[in-house]
């Protein structure tokens, strides 16, 4: 078993970092679709993850002074994802409670992350064709921040390919600060979930080894995905992008067909 997880972490982090997605995105439905842990579990593991993962990518970029990203937009986007953060952990307890069986929400997660994907997907097709956007009001900057941490949090995939689409969007922002945005978004949303659930979840079932392993192997997909990222073209990074998109909405059905069933 700790073979197919080490293995679903460090390839999943690996292709989105070269993609610029993180690995959350693609950690998340893969371990839902592998049946290995309970829902409650897989959400853990993935977001603490994704928050080693980060806390990494953000100080490391501290240290070499590649921050580019606009205080006057990072710092209320971040705020708002703590807050988010917050919400999406409590929002999901409350789904939850709907069902009889706890592990049936994870149907209602994969339906939101099929219609996202989905959405990010034609963005990214048609992203030269649409206008752009210059937010600057701090308040509504804000609330997109609380957006994006709560939809992050519910879905405990991070973030990723969401956020630089809200940032392309809404800022028209070039890659590299939106990059940094993002980061920043994710560490703040899955700090705030991720202490939520320390102090609300049973964490009984989590195998310590399991989640020392995806830490230090997320972390480590995360450099060498990095590294390969600077040896390809953006024209492949754009292809893998798009087919890793295809993959995620495969898989979402699959997960909504599997738990809608429980």
């Amino acid at each position: 078993m700790y073979a197919i997880v080490f293995a679903i972490c460090f390839l999943a982090t690996t292709v989105g970092a070269i993609c610029g997605l993180g690995g959350g995105i693609i950690i998340k439905p893969v371990m839902d679709a592998s049946g290995l842990f309970p829902v409650d579990t897989v959400n853990f593991l993935s977001g603490c993850t994704v928050l080693a993962m980060t806390a990494y990518a953000v100080a490391r970029s501290r240290l070499s002074k590649e921050d580019p990203a606009d205080a006057r937009v990072a710092l209320p986007l971040a705020l708002g994802a703590a807050i988010g953060g917050y919400c999406g952990r409590n929002l999901y307890a409350q789904v939850q409670g709907f069902f009889p069986n706890p592990d049936s929400a994870a149907a209602v997660q994969s339906a939101c992350l099929m219609v996202i994907t989905a959405g990010t997907l034609v963005y990214t097709i048609l992203r030269d064709r649409i206008p752009s956007l210059h937010v600057e009001n701090p308040a509504i900057i804000c609330a997109l921040g609380l957006a994006l941490g709560l939809m992050s949090s519910f879905l405990g995939i991070g973030g990723g390919p969401i956020n630089l689409v809200v940032l392309f969007y809404f800022f028209s922002m070039e890659i590299k600060p939106a990059a940094q945005c993002s980061l920043l978004v994710i560490l703040f949303s899955q700090a705030t979930s991720t202490v939520t659930s320390l102090l609300t979840q049973d964490l009984a079932d989590v195998d310590l080894v399991v989640l020392a392993g995806m830490i230090a192997l997320g972390i480590a997909g995360g450099i060498v995905g990095r590294r390969v990222n600077a040896r390809i073209d953006s024209a492949t990074v754009n292809r893998l992008f798009i087919a890793l998109m295809v993959l995620i909405i495969a898989i979402t059905i699959f997960n909504l067909q599997k738990y809608a069933t429980l």
